[in-house]
């Protein structure tokens, strides 16, 4: 059984009928955030209710996007056509994005014009870019620009568009059109999965974001830690020859370096010398 939230104890059931819909399943995103993947009858448990009502439940928080069901689970782990929630995928393989933060950061020089995509990776490099000034950098991640914001001597340029809560990103056709009016130096993205000498994501929404990214970009650089290495996605982003490069943290394990390689890919591991 699930730890359950400090006010909600399995001898207070009553109490955890009291939350009513709403506050369960914020307690649940909480737990399911948290642990990765919760069993329907293990929030059953915790929260005093029937299976049917966490079903319904983790039927309305699939709706928002915020998990997903798979065989009674509840899980915030991506799949071929889910992409976990900003929140999530922050807290994920941290310290192999900061590796690769680190290592992008090379290829940062005072007086560029950056831009960085909605990727909590490319986030990573936001605490280096300081001694890194005068810069401007754009980004359509709401988190980013907030911290951006407070770094000495760099103009912030804000993508505006739709506001996605479940990725703390603005996207759409607004978005969309912003870019595309700017030219940028180079620009850092990441996505869910690498196959095949191509980049893939789950939602043609962001792909369509990533990919204009790219366009404007004099240079792209590709983030991606190992765990992108054995995922699928739906949706093709672009082929790795279009990356001036692919940066990948130090775990990456050696075949699957030699695949990317054999794409004409020009492969960079985080903390070795190019």
């Amino acid at each position: 059984m699930v730890e359950a939230p400090a006010d909600v104890l399995p001898d207070e059931g009553s109490r955890s009928r009291a939350l009513g819909p709403d506050g369960r399943q914020a307690r649940i995103t909480e737990l399911v955030l948290s642990s990765g993947s919760v069993s329907a009858q293990e929030l059953a448990e915790t929260f005093a209710v029937s299976v049917m009502t966490i079903h319904r439940d983790l039927d309305e928080l699939q709706r928002q996007g915020v998990l997903r069901k798979a065989r009674g689970v509840a899980t915030a782990q991506p799949s071929g056509i889910f992409e976990s929630n900003a929140e999530f995928r922050a807290k994920a393989n941290v310290e192999a994005k900061r590796e690769i933060a680190r290592h992008a950061c090379r290829h940062v020089e005072p007086g560029m014009s950056v831009l960085l995509d909605d990727s909590t990776t490319a986030t990573q490099m936001l605490p280096h870019l300081a001694t890194l000034a005068p810069l401007t950098v754009a980004t359509n991640y709401l988190t980013a620009l907030g911290e951006l914001a407070r770094l000495r001597d760099v103009q912030v340029v804000a993508l505006g568009g739709h506001y996605d809560a479940r990725h703390d990103s603005f996207l759409g056709t607004t978005c969309v059109e912003t870019i595309r009016s700017m030219r940028f130096d180079v620009a850092f993205v990441s996505t869910s999965a690498v196959a095949e000498g191509y980049a893939f994501h789950q939602e043609d929404g962001i792909v369509a974001v990533k990919r204009e990214m790219v366009a404007v970009a004099a240079r792209t650089h590709l983030l991606i830690d190992h765990s992108k290495l054995t995922r699928s996605a739906l949706h093709r982003l672009l082929p790795l020859h279009r990356f001036a490069s692919v940066i990948v943290d130090p775990a990456t394990p050696a075949r699957d370096l030699a695949v990317l390689r054999e794409n004409d890919v020009r492969v960079e591991v985080a903390g070795r010398e190019s």
